[in-house]
């Protein structure tokens, strides 16, 4: 039996004094799309940022594919390559074209040759609607069409898993709805996703698995149907409730 793409187990993390996860455990199967949401301050996207190392955990273990992120195999870029991640402020590259920007990684870090990184650039550039932008520069997009740069950017380097941490939260509401469309598209795709969230409908869409964390824990994970009809914790259900008086669900 193939052991879960992604394995935490008992992670914890601090800022100086303050727990910011509490001894927290998640398994993410192959293809598996899960969700996180919570309120703010939760310990949601630290929880993400562990899972490619952007953020330093004090204690517990993750494993992708069932060999510890800390082990010696995947030093230098090697964990980086197989786990991306999108930020909901797109970082980027103000001065790079987009091609340039999608380009980047390949050939820098991973010495892909131009010609082949470029091909595979402007293949993913054309399949998410930004072939013809590929010699603009980021002032000159939208928001929408930036973050849809910024998802083919960690697409570039063929990983196993992405990681989204609320890449909608800086987009005007008529541009939600086609960065979402993306993915969807992923999704069908096959493509192993964790998601920070506020969209509520959306992840109830979307996603296999909801995990609902408050205070550093997971308090609650299931089936998004379940979990947003029909939720177990009281913690969960005066959260629900209080997107839905905010119209967000």
């Amino acid at each position: 039996m193939k052991p879960p793409r992604i394995e935490i187990d008992g992670v914890t993390k601090y800022y100086g004094d303050v727990l910011v996860l509490d001894d927290v455990s998640l398994s993410v199967a192959e293809h598996e799309v899960v969700c996180l949401i919570g309120a703010s301050g939760s310990g949601k996207s630290t929880l993400l940022r562990c899972i490619n190392r952007l953020v330093e955990f004090d204690h517990g273990t993750i494993r992708l594919d069932g060999v510890s992120i800390e082990d010696e195999r995947y030093g230098g870029t090697g964990l980086q390559k197989r786990v991306g991640i999108v930020f909901q402020s797109y970082n980027l590259f103000p001065h790079m074209s987009v091609l340039d920007n999608v380009t980047l990684a390949p050939r820098k870090v991973h010495k892909v040759g131009r010609r082949a990184a470029e091909d595979k650039a402007r293949e993913l550039l054309s399949l998410f609607g930004m072939g013809d932008h590929a010699g603009s520069y980021p002032e000159q997009l939208s928001g929408g069409q930036q973050q849809r740069v910024a998802i083919v950017r960690s697409l570039a380097t063929n990983p196993d898993v992405l990681l989204l941490d609320e890449i909608t939260a800086a987009l005007d509401p008529e541009l939600i709805g086609e960065v979402l469309k993306i993915i969807r598209r992923l999704k069908d795709e096959g493509m192993t996703m964790v998601i920070v969230t506020h969209e509520m409908g959306f992840a109830r869409e979307v996603a296999d698995t909801v995990c609902f964390l408050e205070g550093g824990r997971i308090l609650e994970e299931g089936d998004p149907a379940a979990l947003f009809s029909a939720p177990e914790r009281p913690e969960t259900r005066r959260f629900l409730q209080r997107i839905i008086e905010a119209g967000r669900l």
